[in-house]
């Protein structure tokens, strides 16, 4: 198993998101890695965590990598972050993205969880995507 991939991976798909047009159209540059301190736009995307295991067979090194892009917004009701969300998930699903290191296999939509935030008026979609990847 190599996670020499994750960090190739994670850039690629940051990349994707902040330049894809219809993606900017609904939240700009509020395309984060880690959110930043002050005060932050009304509706956002975070790249969150991820889950990798090993898919090396007798050929080379390999991994599959489960991870979390979550659309968040602090206005009531769901429309505006499932639009964000379908936009993402267009961008993302059976996308061909170029990695620094290694190549993409496949990419494709797991799962999605839309909830409200706790506490507030806000929403949340956490949508979770399956990257199979090799190192060359």
């Amino acid at each position: 198993m190599s996670y020499a991939l994750s960090a190739p991976l994670q850039a690629a798909v940051y990349q994707a998101l902040s330049t894809d047009a219809d993606l900017m159209t609904l939240v700009g540059s509020a395309i984060y890695d880690a959110i930043p301190t002050g005060t932050l736009p009304s509706l956002y995307v975070t790249l969150g965590p991820e889950t990798v295991q090993d898919a090396s067979d007798k050929t080379g090194s390999g991994a599959v990598h489960q991870f979390t892009v979550s659309v968040i917004t602090d206005v009531p009701g769901f429309s505006a972050a499932k639009e964000t969300a379908a936009a993402i998930s267009d961008v993302l699903h059976d996308g061909m993205l170029t990695l620094s290191r290694g190549r993409l296999v496949s990419l494709l939509f797991d799962r999605a969880v839309a909830a409200r935030i706790d506490g507030a008026t806000g929403r949340k979609i956490d949508l979770r995507f399956r990257a199979r990847v090799e190192d060359d």
